[in-house]
């Protein structure tokens, strides 16, 4: 199974890729986490939000593989502990599908987006910064896959 972080935002800070990039590395071969990245909108003074959002959203859906199952990263979702999204990667690994998971932008995720996930997971209830959760989905996946391997980095 192949994991696909689509992610708005492009030219993160470095402590942003060197973070998501250390957990992406640890990932083995047969479960590969992979990062696309969505230009951003131009958002200034008075920019049209309905139609940066839309315009993401559609770039963010092309980017997903057909057939791939859709996680939306948002508010509304199911927060999950560790145990729980490590058995929720065991069922993804049992569906056979690859796994692509969205991440929005300083707006959120499009409606279209949102309405093409299967599944919708909350981080949190706080509002974190977009490339901060870059970093967070990619740890707490590689610590679910932990749990599933018996792998020690995850320790109770």
């Amino acid at each position: 199974m192949k994991l696909q972080l689509v992610a708005v935002g492009t030219r993160m800070p470095d402590w942003v890729t060197t973070g998501f990039g250390e957990y992406q590395r640890r990932f083995p071969r047969d479960m590969a986490l992979e990062l696309v990245e969505i230009p951003a909108g131009k958002r200034g003074k008075n920019a049209d939000i309905a139609r940066i959002l839309h315009k993401e959203g559609e770039l963010m859906l092309a980017a997903i593989p057909k057939g791939n199952h859709i996680v939306s990263l948002d508010l509304p979702g199911k927060t999950w502990n560790t145990p729980e999204l490590a058995s929720q990667m065991t069922r993804w690994q049992l569906d056979g599908r690859d796994v692509s998971l969205l991440i929005g932008g300083p707006e959120g995720l499009s409606p279209s987006c949102k309405q093409a996930a299967s599944q919708s997971w909350c981080l949190s209830a706080l509002t974190l910064p977009h490339p901060l959760v870059r970093i967070v989905v990619a740890e707490s996946l590689y610590r679910a896959w932990s749990v599933n391997n018996n792998h020690p980095y995850h320790r109770e």
